[in-house]
This record gives C-alpha cells, structure tokens and sequence, in this order.
C-alpha cells in the first residue's frame, strides 16, 4: 500500500498560462504515486475549475491584497505561514520563482522541506536571491534559466533542470479540416500564421506585426492568429496591445490579423495552421514551442533562452532567428510559406524532438524524484 503525503503548491494566480498548465499535465501522476497536491491559488480564475475537474484539493489564498491580512509581503507570508499551519504539508512547491521567494523564509521558519520552481528569467536583488536560496532544491525549465540565475547569486548545488511536458495524447498531428477558416470567415485557400501566447512585450507579437507588414504586398493570402490575453495592466502592455490591434486594423493588413483570445481548444487550432511564429523577446522554455512540436505543426521562433535546449541546431524541428529583427522573421516565414515539404519535414522532426525530450509522463517522473527526495533528505 503506498503512504500518502501531502504537497502544497503554490500558485501566485488563477490563470491557465504556462506555468499553470505545465503542472496540470503532471498532477494526475502525482496524485497516483503517493502524493496528495493541496494547490494553494485564488479562488477566481480558470485555474481553479480545471483543478476541481482532476479532483485535486484547492485551498483558496490571494497573493495581491483581495485578503485582509495580505498587507505588504510580510503579510502574506503571515498568511501563508497560517495556510501550511492548517494545510500541515509534508512538502511545498512554490510553482513559480515569485511564489519561490515569497515562500522561503516561511518554510525555512516552519522547517518544511521545499523547493521553488524557476520558470522565468528575470533580474534579482539580493534579497530574492537571499530568499529562493532558502529553499532545498531549485528547479529550472531550461539550462539557459539555471545559469540565468546562478549567475545572479542562487545556488548551484541546489539549482536543477526540469524540463517541462507536453501530453502527446492531447496533442496530436493531424491534417488540418478547415474549421478555423470557416470560424473566423477566410477563404480556405489563405495561410494561417499562428501565435500563441500572453499579449505583453516580451512575447514580440510587435515584431511578427512589423514582418507581416513587410510580407504584406508579397504575400497577400496570409492572415494571422493571436492566441491568449493581455492579463498586465501596465501602461506599455495596454499600449502594446493596442498598437498590435492596430496594425491590422488598418492599412495593408486590415482585415488580416485575428485576436481570438484564451481559448480551450489549442491542439485543434495549432493542427490548422500552416505555420507557428513565436518571435519572444525573452522565452526560459516555450510551452507553446512544446505544444506545437507535438502536433507537427511548423515553427520558426528566435532563438532566445531555452528554445535552441527544444530545438537543437543538430536535429531540426523549428527555424530559429535572432529577436527583434522582422526582416530574418519574415524571411524564415516565408521560406516555409513557399516550400511545403519543407514544412512537413520540419513538423515530423520537431514531432520527433517533443516525443524524446518532452513527453509529460516523463517530467512527472523526475518531478516525482525531486518530491521524495526533498521530502526526504
């Protein structure tokens, strides 16, 4: 009979983006290996549902001030201290570096093994670095984000790679049927240029608008699909948004480009495009990028972060070209456009990578090693 053992994660927000989405492809096998998830998250948001769905426990928390006790981050953490009190987990795992450094001191207080997970790459002060270090252990999506870090001050002995996974059964290749053309009104005969993702500055949607500009008069039949929403109320990511909208509504591209917003059914979208761009500014390992290579879909992307550890420059799978530049953009897109073998090779490679490397049930074993022996070291 296998004991059961509690685990408390920690989610900062109720939306299903990356780092959401990569622990639901995992939590199903760790609930059948001994292990019971509490996911500590708001209450409001997408999240939660979908937890509900695979029956794991939720225990509702906000990290930005909805509580009457969150007042500042050492409110929080007082709130959070009371959470484990009640939760009494054997284990935490802050599922992002925000949730990492929150976390820290409170689990070094209450001598609760944990680790924090790393799924982006930013700056950290000293005191960020001083608080991820309380932790045990450390888990990056990519090497690119470990070094990214340890290069800041975290510590390399506790910092490891865990690469992210992708449910192959979920997402499949297959031809595409032509729905999406018929759901958004363009005639079958035009090419879809898919990209995916939150709408903010360092995803680049700008620049896969400057390059569309410039295949504008070249290629006439292209229409472009923007997938997810802008969740940051910053003033330059509104602004962002609204210039991107702009552009194609309005001047050469008027009519062309298409804003879907979060939708639920990703795996049949990116089976009808005829190409994914995904032109991040900053990207420690595209989830999309994981997604779309399962499906076969075609890809170009920069090369930044953790995308050339998806796509090696020896095995194919995807063009990768430098960011912020739309011309080499728009000339890898339409060297694929062009060339529709190419495609289908570049599609069964990247299928191929994502199989090997990538596959869901195999990050949810080496996540399942890290938990027992955090847990028990």
């Amino acid at each position: 009979m296998i004991m059961t053992r509690r685990v408390a994660i920690l989610c900062e927000f109720g939306t299903l983006n990356g780092g959401e989405l990569s622990l639901l492809s995992v939590l199903p096998q760790v609930a059948s290996a001994g292990w019971e998830p509490v996911v500590v998250c708001p209450a409001s948001g997408a999240l939660n549902p979908a937890l509900r769905q695979k029956g794991i426990a939720v225990e509702p928390m906000e990290f930005h001030g909805a509580s009457p006790a969150a007042v500042g981050r050492a409110g929080v953490r007082e709130e959070l201290s009371r959470t484990f009190r009640r939760v009494a987990p054997r284990l935490v795992h802050a599922n992002s570096l925000s949730m990492g450094r929150l976390s820290g001191p409170v689990v070094a207080e209450r001598r609760i093994p944990s680790f924090a997970h790393l799924r982006d790459i930013i700056t950290l002060s000293r005191a960020a670095v001083s608080d991820l270090n309380l932790h045990r252990r450390l888990l990056a999506v990519s090497e690119a984000t470990r070094i990214a870090h340890i290069n800041q001050g975290l510590s390399a002995e506790r910092a490891f790679v865990l690469y992210n996974g992708v449910d192959l059964a979920a997402f499949q290749a297959g031809a595409a049927e032509g729905w999406l053309h018929d759901e958004l009104g363009i005639p079958r005969g035009a090419m879809l240029i898919g990209c995916i993702g939150q709408i903010i500055l360092r995803k680049g949607q700008d620049t896969l608008a400057a390059a569309a500009m410039l295949l504008a008069k070249r290629r006439p039949e292209l229409h472009y699909i923007f997938v997810g929403a802008r969740h940051s109320e910053k003033l330059e990511t509104r602004r962002h948004e609204a210039e991107l909208r702009g552009c194609f509504a309005s001047g050469p591209l008027r009519g062309d480009g298409h804003f879907l917003g979060v939708r639920d059914d990703v795996p049949r979208i990116l089976r009808e495009l005829t190409l994914l761009a995904h032109p991040a500014r900053q990207e420690p390992l595209g989830r999309v990028l994981l997604e779309a290579g399962a499906t076969g879909c075609a890809i170009v992307a920069t090369d930044v972060g953790g995308t050339r550890e998806i796509f090696p420059l020896d095995q194919g799978g995807a063009l990768l070209v430098p960011p912020n530049d739309p011309e080499q953009l728009a000339a890898a897109m339409e060297a694929l456009l062009i060339d529709p073998q190419r495609r289908v090779e570049l599609g069964a490679q990247a299928r191929r990578r994502i199989a090997d490397a990538f596959d869901a049930a195999r990050s949810a074993e080496e996540l399942l090693r890290h938990y027992n022996e955090v847990a028990d070291g």
